[in-house]
C-alpha cells in the first residue's frame, strides 16, 4: 500500500514552514550579533586610538591658548563679524524715548478733542 504524500495545504504543515522560516531568520540574527560581540572590542580600540591621535595632532599645532584668532566668537551681543563702533548712550535713547511718547499722548489728545467736537452728545 502506498502512502498518501501530506497535503501541503494543510495548517499543521503550513505552521511548520512558518516556524522553520523564522528559526532560520532567528539564527542569521544570532550568528549576526555574536560577530558583533566578538568584533567590539576591535572597534572600541581603534576609536579610542583615533581619539588619542587627533588630540595629540590638536596638541601638536603649536597653538597657544590665548591665541585670540582662534577664540570663538560670542554672538549673544549680535556681534556678527562687523566692526562695532560705539553704542549709544543710554541718555540719548531715553530722551528720544520720551520725545516720541509727548507726541503720541498730543496726537492722542487731538483725536480725542476732534471726536468731541464732531460727535454732539
Amino acid at each position: 500500500m502506498r502512502r498518501r504524500p501530506p497535503q501541503p495545504g494543510t495548517p499543521l504543515n503550513q505552521k511548520q514552514e512558518e516556524l522553520a522560516q523564522r528559526e532560520s531568520q532567528l539564527r542569521g540574527e544570532m550568528e549576526k550579533l555574536e560577530r558583533m560581540i566578538a568584533e567590539a572590542p576591535r572597534v572600541a580600540e581603534e576609536t579610542t586610538r583615533r581619539q588619542r591621535e587627533e588630540l595629540l595632532a590638536r596638541a601638536s599645532e603649536g597653538r597657544s591658548r590665548l591665541d585670540v584668532s582662534i577664540a570663538l566668537q560670542d554672538t549673544r551681543w549680535g556681534n556678527d563679524g562687523r566692526k562695532v563702533g560705539r553704542r549709544k548712550s543710554l541718555r540719548k535713547e531715553r530722551r528720544e524715548g520720551r520725545i516720541i511718547f509727548l507726541v503720541l499722548v498730543i496726537a492722542l489728545g487731538l483725536a480725542v478733542i476732534w471726536l468731541l467736537s464732531h460727535l454732539h452728545f
